[in-house]
């Protein structure tokens, strides 16, 4: 499965222990993140990202570009609420595409734990019919 990971300057490290956490089952995929995000994964965990922009600089437009595609089967984007970020439209922009295109989101770390589950159990194969590897 190929996986998008997108978090706010403030989730950052939060998202980074994710990573060190479920790194048994998100290494067994593709990785893909906005550049800081990807850095601080890679660092900490050793797995390879693909990295894409800063996400103040269009990242997380070429992460939804490849949601459009089909090219993203699920997407971990940890927000900080409590931030007036600027990017926000392009947060709801984001989350329409994943809406439209049936690809799983967790905004908050209690969602990313049930689908990072979900995944090692195969509850997310189906993204392997509507995106079959070549």
């Amino acid at each position: 499965m190929n996986i998008a990971f997108i978090a706010h300057d403030m989730k950052k490290e939060l998202m980074v222990q994710f990573c060190i956490a479920y790194k048994g089952i998100l290494g067994k995929h593709n990785l893909y993140a906005t550049d800081t995000t990807g850095k601080m994964i890679t660092e900490n965990t050793g797995m390879n990202v693909y990295r894409f922009l800063p996400g103040h600089q269009g990242g997380d437009q070429q992460i939804g570009a490849r949601v459009v595609y089909n090219e993203i089967d699920l997407i971990f984007f940890f927000r900080d609420p409590a931030t007036n970020e600027t990017g926000e439209p392009d947060v709801m922009n984001l989350l329409r595409l994943c809406d439209i295109h049936n690809i799983p989101m967790a905004t908050n770390l209690a969602t990313a734990e049930v689908l990072v589950h979900g995944l090692e159990r195969g509850d997310l194969d189906w993204r392997d019919i509507v995106n079959p590897k070549k």
